[in-house]
């Protein structure tokens, strides 16, 4: 039977998950779900991913809900604080209640009013404020599995209501205020927890929140607000000075610079006029624009980053395998280990029982999986969103593990190394031949290409006043050039080979001076050569600069012209210099460079680098590139800065930094605190103040990527 090829991906939103174990839970539901071929659970969004073809969500839905906890439709904006408000009211009444009972018990002497007292606050304050505990614990009890609630809940039950029988039986060993200030340092920690957990991912939804809310819609030359939900494809909206576009669309009329930082991060406006693209959410300048509107909702710019930005959040780095592995049998061997330190108390060192709990307890209580769990993906979440609004996406968490390990970077010359902003600069027809005659058929050809190279081609036309005739069946030749019918003969233009004598000599002489030739063909008979020049960009001997300072070596790899590729790399710093590279010759540099052990990052933009950017450990593509480049691409910049690389391995690198600090010290904790726990040098109440820090500790560590600023050369 043929296989089904309808696999899609859906991110669901999860509720109830506290930490590691709850991770491991819902994967493997949701994996259980016919059609499903990937399920990936991300802790810090409280998402779920899943692959495959499981028909409706419902059945998602369904398996999640079997395994104890809440899944719904993901929710692109939600209030980043509503978790924290809902702890902080339970901890606004521990705290009220707490005080009085630590009061009771250490100050008052003891007669029953007291011990009285103390038991009804701490009643309140555990079964009211740690609620939220003890329902997710039965809920896991119930389907058979233990998660980090498990830990506080019996914790915190087994302190009340030791007391509370003593109290009934007339003991004095009363631990009241143990549990009392349980629940409420760890709301303490759940609260300092999700406050910064909220900032570290505000990224995405400050991107949404970055759109036009309304548009000024033209309707026969009349002017009509319209909520931006309300306009739809072909509309004419007006744009004024200072106004932000609402939508992707068109410049029909009016001149104007529009500013793209909110984007791409960079400040630099760009020129916009009649037949100019534009994107929604960038901020109009000084001129007064009308434009046709093309994309709105969900298929704008904007909300592809949006989409890019959470698909990454929501994805796990190689490196937290391990703790996803020790996580799946953490809380039930602290259960098991939590019941020996009681028995060992008890039987190796006569201990009263009330005081072997209290060493259980603390075991309990010190163990923190939701440290192991939060770890990476946090790190993941406030590093991909300070790159967003660095206008870096990066595609997945595993890229941060590649970048780290990447040695040498490859840079694609035209749309990279330089503007890619070319211009038609010299022609030379083969007679009998004119000049514009191999301009207007290489204009023709070019005329179904997105390329720089063809938008030259196509505006030197253009101001030397040629008619460009109109071919059919355009193919593009990566690395070879453009092919197209013109009344039913073959043209085609593409790289100088197999030019007569004369011919080849220009191109050599138009090469080494800096400009890339062409050669332009008709029925296979060449009719000519021109030529096109392009600019460095003024960053690039910076970026090449910073690049080599942050430990990469950095070469150039191109289909152009030897001597003008060379020419180029001398003006940027490059000496490493791979010429008239066709597509497969870009793949083979970067396989020879891997086989001889390198870790390789590409950067490229162009159609033809498709291939290398998918080859490479690290693709990364420029923003003015084609689609295919972006979609090739492990990273993609928003902008067409070669600045923006040096950034984006540099956060990369900051990132994975923080991953692996953010598990040494989840692991180094449990290491120390569950021995001093078990041997009775932590009390509970300690042992709960830590357990919440140590949460509280890898947020606050990730939430350092936020202030990470640009590499400037």
């Amino acid at each position: 039977m043929a296989a089904d090829t309808d696999e899609r991906e859906v991110t669901l939103d999860i509720q109830g998950m506290t930490c590691a174990s709850c991770v491991t839970t819902v994967e493997r539901a949701l994996g259980s779900v016919d059609g499903v071929t990937e399920a990936s659970v991300n802790l810090a969004t409280r998402t779920a991913t899943v692959k495959g073809n499981a028909g409706e969500p419902d059945a998602l839905f369904d398996a999640v809900r079997r395994a104890g906890y809440g899944a719904g439709p993901h929710v692109a904006i939600r209030d980043p604080g509503e978790e924290a408000r809902s702890f902080r009211t339970r901890l606004i009444v521990a705290v009220v209640c707490t005080l009085p009972v630590l009061w009771l018990t250490f100050v008052v002497p003891d007669p029953s009013w007291s011990r009285n007292a103390a038991w009804a606050l701490t009643s309140v304050v555990v079964w009211f404020s740690g609620w939220p505990f003890f329902r997710s614990a039965a809920v896991a009890a119930r389907h058979g599995r233990s998660t980090m609630d498990t830990l506080i809940a019996v914790g915190a039950s087994a302190a009340y209501i030791y007391s509370v029988y003593s109290v009934l039986s007339g003991g004095d060993a009363l631990y009241f205020d143990t549990a009392a200030v349980i629940i409420t340092l760890i709301l303490v920690g759940k609260v300092l927890e999700a406050t910064a957990r909220a900032s570290a991912g505000d990224a995405a939804r400050v991107l949404l929140e970055r759109g036009a809310k309304t548009a000024t819609v033209l309707d026969e030359g009349r002017e009509t607000p319209t909520p931006i939900d309300r306009v739809v494809p072909g509309d004419l909206v007006l744009i004024r000075p200072g106004e932000k576009i609402p939508a992707d669309g068109v410049v029909k009329t009016g001149a104007s610079w529009v500013d793209l930082s909110l984007l791409t991060g960079e400040s630099v406006p760009v020129e916009v006029g009649p037949g100019d693209d534009v994107v929604g959410a960038s901020i109009n300048g000084n001129g007064r624009l009308v434009v046709f509107v093309t994309t709105v909702g969900a298929n704008t710019a904007l909300a592809g980053i949006v989409r890019s930005l959470e698909r990454a959040q929501g994805s796990k780095a190689p490196v937290q395998q391990l703790a996803d592995r020790v996580s799946a049998v953490f809380v039930p061997a602290v259960l098991v280990l939590a019941g020996l330190t009681a028995l060992g108390w008890v039987a190796l060192a006569g201990a009263t029982p009330g005081d072997a709990v209290l060493h259980a307890v603390a075991v309990l209580l010190i163990a923190c999986p939701c440290a192991l769990g939060l770890a990476t993906p946090v790190a993941v979440m406030a590093g991909t969103g300070r790159a967003a609004e660095l206008g870096v996406l990066f595609k997945g968490a595993e890229v941060f593990e590649r970048a780290k390990r990447v040695d040498i970077a490859l840079l694609d010359k035209t749309g990279t190394i330089t503007d890619g902003v070319m211009t038609l600069t010299d022609v030379a027809p083969a007679p009998p031949a004119t000049a514009d005659e191999v301009v207007a058929v290489a204009a023709a050809a070019e005329a179904g290409s997105e390329h720089p190279i063809a938008r030259a081609v196509l505006d030197g036309a253009r101001d030397r006043g040629i008619d460009v005739p109109s071919a059919t069946a355009h193919a593009a030749k990566p690395g070879a050039g453009m092919e197209a019918d013109l009344d039913g003969t073959p043209i085609r233009v593409g790289r100088p080979a197999g030019l007569p004598p004369a011919l080849s000599d220009d191109a050599e002489r138009l090469a080494s001076s800096g400009r890339t030739p062409f050669g332009v063909w008709r029925d296979d008979v060449p009719v000519g050569l021109i030529a096109v020049a392009d600019r460095i960009k003024p960053e690039t001997a910076d970026a090449v600069v910073g690049l080599r300072a942050s430990g990469l070596d950095v070469a150039m790899v191109t289909g152009d012209h030897r001597a003008s590729a060379r020419a180029i790399a001398r003006e940027a710093g490059i000496e490493d210099v791979t010429a008239e590279a066709l597509p497969e010759g870009k793949v083979e540099r970067i396989a020879a460079l891997r086989t001889a052990g390198r870790h390789v990052a590409f950067v490229g933009d162009g159609l033809n680098d498709g291939p290398a950017l998918a080859a490479a450990d690290v693709g990364i593509a420029m923003g003015t590139g084609t689609d295919v480049a972006l979609a090739a691409a492990d990273v993609n910049l928003l902008s067409g800065s070669l600045m923006a690389v040096v950034d984006a391995f540099a956060l990369a690198r900051r990132t994975y930094r923080i991953i692996g600090q953010n598990l040494f010290w989840a692991f180094a904790y449990n290491v120390v605190m569950i021995p001093l726990a078990v041997f009775g040098v932590l009390e509970p109440m300690w042992a709960a103040a830590a357990m919440a820090a140590s949460s509280v500790t890898v947020v606050l560590n990730a939430l350092r990527l936020r202030r990470f600023g640009r590499v400037r050369g």
